[in-house]
């Protein structure tokens, strides 16, 4: 298992490698990029962003000449200087495949650069936004876990019955009904919008947080994330449901449980003892992947209808305002977490079974 462990970590460099060239390519040669932004905004500025760029004095309008063959949208009547100096900000004057290098070259020692826009550290950036991302990201998906096998497994062992079919109905509604409206729904419930205000609209915690004592700082946390959490879970948990009643209904449909049945073995005995490891080998060992799912890309919209300044928020935004820095910095870390992840995932696939040994090969 070292050994297979080993060469997956390997691989991690050369896939990573292949991410970031699609995306980079991808992403420089769209339009739009931050020097066309630049240059809206100093379009709608008027002279004194051009003064800005060309170097020209307080008050005093400097004529130049019309740009008119720029290669960029918007830069008709921008002297020449001031996109050359705008290309040099931003490092577009040079070509497409140094900037590649030079980028990968500092995401090697982890060095992200500054964002274009926020004049501050992408790698601070993403700290600051991690707390929020994690806090949805993991209670969303024990909570998911924690319904999902119960309810799975009573379903699987009443195949068919009454509440197998009333609650498969409400299940496939439920997952249906995209996280976001269930947000919606629970603030004008119980945020204030129409009826009670049982719940905080907006944050990670209360303003004052920081003058509370540990035991008040930890139930004003969990009060903020009731909200949020519960329209994740709501809308996340059917898929895994059925996955486990599924498995269930495979396994114990086998030989092994009738030929443990067979022995005398009590019902609790023979679903716990034997069919419980074989029919959550799936379930289980996705948990790493279902989590990086949920952090990185599920929570987009349930922050931003809560006000949470999360790393779903950060990177729309990056890619709304072509913040390049941000963008491949927040894709590098997601893309280098993923990866692990997904070996940790084979990792608990022989810690959940141990027959399982990925150094077999036929």
């Amino acid at each position: 298992m070292a050994a297979y462990l080993l060469r997956r970590l390997l691989l991690v460099v050369p896939t990573l490698f292949g991410i970031m060239v699609l995306n980079f390519f991808i992403v420089q040669t769209a339009p739009g990029g931050p020097v066309e932004q630049m240059i809206a905004k100093i379009q709608g500025t008027g002279v004194n962003a051009t003064e800005r760029f060309s170097g020209g004095g307080s008050g005093e309008l400097i004529q130049r000449p019309q740009n008119d063959g720029s290669t960029y949208r918007g830069a008709r009547g921008l002297p020449p200087e001031v996109i050359h100096r705008i290309e040099r900000m931003y490092g577009f004057d040079k070509p497409i495949y140094e900037r590649f290098w030079i980028m990968i070259r500092n995401y090697a020692v982890f060095d992200f650069g500054d964002s274009f826009f926020r004049n501050r550290r992408v790698v601070d950036l993403v700290l600051d936004k991690m707390p929020v991302s994690i806090s949805l990201g993991l209670w969303t998906t024990l909570l998911v876990y924690l319904i999902s096998i119960p309810l799975g497994i009573r379903k699987a062992i009443g195949d068919g019955s009454r509440f197998d079919i009333a609650s498969s109905s409400v299940l496939v509604v439920l997952n249906a009904i995209p996280a976001f409206l269930f947000a919606i729904l629970l603030v004008v419930l119980f945020a204030g919008g129409t009826y009670v205000k049982w719940f905080p609209l907006r944050g990670l915690v209360s303003d004052d947080w920081s003058t509370y004592g540990l035991g008040h700082k930890i139930l004003d946390y969990l009060w903020h994330m009731v909200l949020p959490i519960g329209a994740m879970v709501i809308g996340g948990f059917a898929g895994l449901t059925f996955l486990t009643k599924n498995s269930f209904i495979e396994e114990i449909g086998k030989q092994y449980v009738l030929t443990a049945r067979a022995k005398g073995l009590v019902e609790s005995r023979v679903l716990y003892g034997h069919v419980f490891r074989n029919a959550m080998l799936i379930v289980i060992a996705g948990f790493p992947s279902a989590f990086v799912s949920v952090l990185f890309a599920g929570s987009l919209l349930t922050e931003v209808i809560f006000s949470l300044d999360g790393l779903g928020l950060l990177g729309f935004e990056a890619a709304t305002g072509r913040d390049y820095p941000v963008m491949f910095g927040t894709l590098y870390f997601f893309g280098l977490i993923g990866l692990v992840m997904n070996i940790v995932g084979d990792f608990v696939y022989t810690v959940v079974d141990p027959r399982i040994d990925f150094e077999v090969r036929r």
